[in-house]
């Protein structure tokens, strides 16, 4: 970002013969400088702090060999996990607590953290195994914290012969990419000559992830001990992890009230901000989108004055949420539990890298506020091991069931938990005698997780403000309760000044692939319906900036889609004016219940096919979709293949593989969910 200032000294001009070689001004000019350039070279270091030195200090004193890691412990195990969510580092925690059950020791690992080329060693210990839990984000890449590994595996050349090893993929069905970077990792290890003792697992969020795991596990361990020749120990009993310390004496600044990683960094705030470390950014709009109707969509802008973050359009912003306040006060009602309590968990395995599974010293209340999941259905492995504080018979056997792989034990599971979206609380209640410990409960329960936004402003245009448009989630479950989505409505709760305090969001910027083409002459058509707008009010933003620049901006059409024309049409009034002025060439919106037949962004595109093809086939356009991944952007998808055949007089297949094309070209681009 560094512009040279090179052509703007001016050119002196040739010397008078009389005049002295060096002026007075000359000689001040050239002191100065010299006295610049000798403080620079004394003091740059304390002049330009590297912000990562903390950071380095503690990678070297940790081990990066999980080998030494593993005979200093006397681990056999070592399960490796991909995770952006948590859900793969769960999975992994629980295959590396399963090893006991089988006499062997196992310990969960974080790529990120050891040296990955290491794997070759494995073999140095007997009766080893590498487990690989990996999940899938976006577009088919890996997690964050398997990104060099990822590019380690692609570049390496490594001799794996005599490593054993299985993966766990997880993913969802409905993204193009399914399951892409266990795949991956599954038949990379093969080619670098490691041998698969059993096969890979594929995860479907889409369906249950839960169960796929389980059934997987359950044929897994016992090709394990067939394989090593050992057996089940028959140990069934839940082994704790963690073990409790209460505080009754400990100063207040020792304590953590919600931070994620450094005690006090919400008091004083140091950049650069990330996950670990994320910016208290004050919210300075929270606007109601929608004119009518029950749902609550909503406008918010953050201020990121003076953190020194940067983001582009297409990015993510990632907000880390707290939980509703009455759900906390309850469990601790029904647990009957004083939630001020000042605790630490600690780790029993002192070796291990994960200290605590959540800040600590803190409460209860900031545990169950801040660092816990209390709203997702709990997963199997929580219901196995919370069954025994079942006083009631009856109670205990049903909990032991769902965690069980028999069919009927599943089906209870799908039907009493995941279909009626049944949470903790809502388990404490409807299981009046189970009453667990809440130390152990907290050990269990899930870490409460970052939610992701595409960002809907430009930075060329808000350089200081970060935009989110967002849908209100509420819905009542089939036992009557109410859920609320937990980040949608603490977001909307956040006005500008709450009783004179400035409310803020604690956030950081993930960085995506969603961009808009380099050459600003090139078209875009971007497909976005409902709060899939997003991105895009972020991308007209700087197509409109491009143009006031005086750039060549090429066509700029929108597919926008709502309910209602009069209730739903979100950023109508900025819309129209971007149509009115020019940035959007075309501006085309589905409204799907203004008439007897539905009509959705799909049913445009189609009506349009012409200029569509006309646009992506002669003109080099760039497409982009966002929203819906189950149906919208499978069905928009599929009129595009349907455009290709009909007006390119290709076959299906052929269709299929010209949108293939452009993707890996990079002129097909999604930012969806599901």
């Amino acid at each position: 970002h560094y512009t040279s200032h090179g052509s703007d000294i001016a050119q002196p001009e040739l010397m008078d013969e009389d005049e002295p070689f060096l002026s007075n001004l000359d000689i001040f000019l050239f002191s100065l400088i010299a006295g610049l350039i000798v403080y620079w070279l004394i003091f740059r270091k304390k002049v330009e702090p590297i912000p990562e030195f903390k950071k380095l200090d503690a990678q070297t004193t940790r081990e990066t060999s999980f080998i030494d890691k593993m005979k200093k412990t006397g681990k056999n195990i070592v399960v490796f996990y991909g995770s952006q969510t948590g859900t793969a580092e769960e999975f992994s925690n629980r295959l590396a607590k399963d090893a006991h059950r089988y006499g062997m020791k196992g310990m969960s690992a974080d790529p990120e953290e050891y040296d990955m080329s290491e794997l070759s060693r494995l073999p140095e210990i007997e009766n080893s195994l590498a487990i690989f839990c990996m999940a899938t984000y976006g577009e088919g890449d890996p997690t964050d914290n398997s990104q060099d590994f990822y590019d380690w595996l692609q570049e390496g050349d490594a001799d794996f012969t005599g490593v054993k090893y299985t993966v766990f993929a997880l993913g969802n069905k409905t993204y193009e990419h399914y399951n892409a970077m266990g795949k991956y990792v599954d038949q990379r290890l093969a080619e670098l000559g490691a041998q698969r003792i059993f096969d890979l697992g594929m995860g479907d969020d889409d369906g249950n992830l839960e169960e796929d795991f389980v059934s997987w596990r359950e044929q897994f361990w016992p090709a394990v001990c067939e394989h090593f020749g050992v057996e089940a120990t028959g140990e069934e009993s839940s082994i704790r992890q963690y073990e409790l310390k209460v505080h009754s004496d400990l100063n207040m600044n020792k304590i953590y009230t919600g931070e994620l990683g450094r005690l006090k960094s919400f008091e004083n705030q140091k950049p650069p901000f990330d996950s670990k470390n994320p910016f208290l950014a004050p919210v300075t709009v929270n606007r109601k989108l929608n004119k009518a109707g029950d749902r609550h969509l909503m406008h918010l802008e953050l201020d990121i004055t003076g953190s020194k973050i940067r983001y582009e359009s297409g990015d993510h912003v990632a907000v880390y949420p707290i939980n509703d306040s009455v759900i906390v006060n309850r469990i601790g009602e029904v647990l009957g539990v004083d939630l001020d309590t000042v605790i630490s968990l600690n780790n029993l395995d002192e070796e291990s890298n994960k200290k605590h599974p959540f800040p600590c010293p803190t409460t209860y209340r900031t545990a169950l506020t801040h660092y816990l999941d209390i709203t997702n259905p709990p997963r199997t492995n929580v219901l196995y091991e919370l069954a025994q504080y079942a006083t009631d018979p009856t109670e205990q056997e049903n909990m032991r069931k769902m965690a069980s792989s028999s069919p009927e034990g599943k089906a209870l599971y799908q039907s009493w938990v995941l279909d009626s979206c049944r949470n903790i609380l809502a388990i404490l209640e409807d299981f009046p005698s189970l009453r667990p410990p809440i130390d152990h409960l907290c050990e269990l329960l899930p870490r409460l997780q970052a939610r992701y936004y595409s960002i809907a402003s430009s930075s060329k245009v808000h350089p200081d403000s970060i935009h989110i448009c967002a849908v209100v989630v509420e819905y009542e479950t089939k036992t009557g309760r109410v859920n609320k989505g937990v980040a949608t409505n603490w977001l909307k709760s956040k006005m500008p000044t709450d009783n004179g305090h400035k409310a803020t969001v604690p956030m950081y910027i993930r960085k995506s692939q969603f961009r808009l083409p380099f050459k600003s002459s090139n078209p875009v058509i971007m497909v976005g319906p409902g709060t899939g707008i997003a991105p895009f009010m972020g991308f007209v933003q700087e197509r409109g900036w491009l143009k006031e620049q005086g750039k060549e901006v090429g066509e700029t059409v929108l597919y926008y889609g709502c309910r209602h024309k009069n209730e739903d049409f979100l950023y109508q009034e900025e819309l129209d004016e971007f149509e009115k002025t020019g940035v959007l060439t075309a501006l085309n919106v589905a409204f799907s219940r203004d008439q007897a037949d539905k009509v959705y962004v799909q049913h445009l595109l189609k009506k349009n096919k012409e200029a569509v093809w006309r646009l992506v086939h002669t003109d080099n356009a760039h497409i982009y979709i966002c929203g819906d991944a189950r149906n919208m952007a499978r069905d928009v998808q599929n009129a595009f293949y349907e455009i290709a055949e009909e007006l390119g007089g290709l076959s299906r297949a052929q269709a299929v593989d010209y949108i293939k094309k452009l993707m890996t070209k990079g002129r097909y681009s999604q930012d969806v969910w599901s």
